[in-house]
């Protein structure tokens, strides 16, 4: 057993769970491209969701896969908007501090009335946790428009993960993120539609840090894929 096949999936532990999670990705591959590196975002959201159609929803802005995996390399913060999205974030492959936002910014968010994810979000903004960090926002859109005002005011993630789910504002929220990555050249990830979801965050997280460990590895290369 490789290195690589360890992270084959963030559950599998036994040989016969990595052969399964294995043997899954290699049906996924036959549906999905594996000629780039975001092509292995694609890979992954088709993989956690069972929808081979989510791959043509994924959308990759200023090479993602690349920035977030150095990130990973360089120990940098992991930073989720809620509890379920943190705790979908591997431990494995990385050494990485994992964090969410909630539970920061209560005093603002009943000053001010926004929601206890957006005031998270700028709580931990102002103490420049975001710099340089993975930001991953898999549920809340408010969370995502409040670090769209933070990249705007000058925080500069190494990568940002948004995939926010739901009827109000989750689109406009993922599109907010498009725009302000083009703006300011932050790599992005993010998808079309209503779906989403931090299960969808976390494992284009835990693709991230996949990738870090094959760099890490020397089966993969960032040098070949700026």
């Amino acid at each position: 057993m490789t290195e690589r096949d360890a992270y084959a999936d963030l559950g599998a532990t036994t040989q016969e769970a990595m052969d399964i999670a294995e043997t899954s990705m290699d049906i996924v591959r036959t549906f999905v491209p594996d000629e780039t590196l975001n092509d292995r975002l694609r890979q992954k959201a088709v993989h956690s969701t069972g929808d081979i159609e989510f791959q043509h929803l994924i959308r990759c802005q200023n090479d993602p896969v690349a920035a977030g995996a150095r990130a990973v390399l360089d120990e940098r913060p992991i930073v989720t908007d809620i509890t379920m999205a943190k705790a979908g974030i591997t431990g494995r492959g990385h050494d990485c501090q994992v964090r969410k936002a909630i539970g920061n910014g209560a005093e603002l968010a009943a000053e001010t009335g926004m929601t206890r994810t957006a005031a998270a979000v700028l709580e931990l903004d102002k103490e420049g946790v975001y710099d340089g960090a993975i930001a991953v926002v898999g549920n809340a859109p408010t969370a995502a428009l409040a670090l769209c005002d933070c990249i705007e005011n000058g925080t500069r993630p190494a990568a940002v993960v948004a995939t926010p789910v739901g009827f109000v504002k989750a689109e406009e929220s993922r599109k907010r993120v498009r725009d302000v990555a083009d703006e300011y050249g932050v790599p992005a990830v993010t998808n079309v539609g209503k779906r989403g979801g931090s299960g969808l965050a976390a494992a284009l997280t835990n693709e991230l840090i996949h990738v870090a460990s094959d760099v890490r590895n020397g089966d993969v290369d960032l040098a070949d894929h700026e």
